[in-house]
């Protein structure tokens, strides 16, 4: 995308979503872990969501290391970074993070960082992480944010100096109440956060959508003929309005409705599905309509019984290079971890 490109992205959600214009300085890291998640149709690949912090990359990387073991050929069919290759490969994409922000050598600690640790779904991917980064020397911790302070220049856990954030928040802005001492470290620079806020607005932000999937956009972008034919895989998307609402809500079979700033199918609907309550709620602004793309559906044996639950593809990406696929797997209205039977399946390519 050409400068102006990525200067309106930044501008627009800047602006709209972020109080302070030093959450927008560009730091140099670009965020680990990008995730983009897909439905697959008769038409190809829909690209439905980004996602700055993509979680399962470690869990998945157990299941595939678990797939080859009791099946060559099956691991032979993954895509991506080799399970044998993957801690070399995350472990370098960390390094060059931390780089980035103009460090040097490597870091000495890193925080694993997230509200409400014990209610979290992904606390065992956590662990995971904090065993990875102890194996290649550092000082891990998985922590509530809370637990943090900025003391004279630094970040800190228990009067520890924190070097390196592993960024697991879905507070984007980092605003929320408990955040401060986060915040503050980030904006002078004190810490290597990854993702950051930058990341998040230029690559993640659901606005973003109706800019990538506008060919009107697309067209003042200094990309090339294939790159601009790709962002036909990303749905229709507008912001809802004062101006559009009446006509969105006689057309809502046709979409699903998303708040701009929202993450993990939190408060999503269904077109179809959606109320008169709830739509006046959404006709207010701050949520986007995308053009429904239906998700392939599978048929697994759970407790003895064959059941059809939805899938989505998830690759997880660093600096545009992929680093492995998998598959959400769930029922209702969007991916979620409580479907019996459901959570992250393998891909197989075959």
């Amino acid at each position: 995308m050409s400068g102006d490109g990525t200067e309106q992205l930044v501008q627009q959600v800047g602006e709209e979503g972020f109080d302070d214009p030093r959450l927008m300085e560009d730091f140099g890291p670009c965020g680990v872990f990008m995730g983009y998640d897909f439905h697959l149709g008769a038409e190809g690949p829909k690209l439905i969501e980004v996602n700055t912090n993509a979680g399962g990359a470690f869990l998945n990387a157990m299941l595939a290391r678990a797939q080859r073991a009791c099946c060559r050929e099956a691991g032979d069919a993954m895509r991506g970074a080799r399970p044998d290759e993957f801690d070399a490969i995350v472990w370098k994409m960390f390094l060059a993070e931390w780089r980035a922000q103009g460090r040097v050598g490597q870091p000495r600690t890193v925080a694993i960082v997230d509200d409400r640790l014990r209610e979290q779904y992904l606390l065992p991917e956590f662990l995971l992480a904090q065993r990875f980064f102890e194996r290649n020397g550092l000082k891990a911790w998985v922590v509530d944010p809370e637990q943090l302070r900025f003391v004279e220049g630094r970040l800190e856990f228990e009067d520890q100096a924190v070097d390196l954030v592993y960024n697991r928040l879905v507070d984007f802005a980092l605003s929320e109440s408990g955040h401060e001492p986060l915040r503050e470290a980030y904006m002078a620079g004190a810490v290597v956060l990854t993702p950051n806020p930058r990341n998040h607005a230029l690559l993640a932000d659901k606005r973003n959508l109706t800019l990538l999937s506008d060919p009107g956009a697309a067209s003042r972008w200094a990309i090339t003929s294939s790159q601009r034919q790709s962002l036909a895989a990303v749905p229709a998307t507008v912001m809802v309005t004062a101006d559009n609402a009446d006509q969105l809500w006689a057309a809502r079979k046709r979409y699903f409705f998303k708040p701009a700033a929202g993450h993990g199918g939190k408060a999503v609907y269904r077109g179809d599905k959606i109320t008169r309550g709830v739509w006046q709620d959404i006709r207010q602004g701050g949520y986007i309509a995308q053009a429904f793309a239906a998700p392939r559906e599978r048929r697994i044996r759970v407790d003895g019984k064959i059941q059809s639950l939805k899938l989505d593809m998830r690759l997880y990406t660093y600096a545009g290079s992929p680093l492995l696929m998998a598959a959400p797997v769930y029922q209702g209205q969007t991916t979620n971890f409580r479907t019996p039977g459901g959570g992250f399946a393998p891909v197989f390519v075959i």
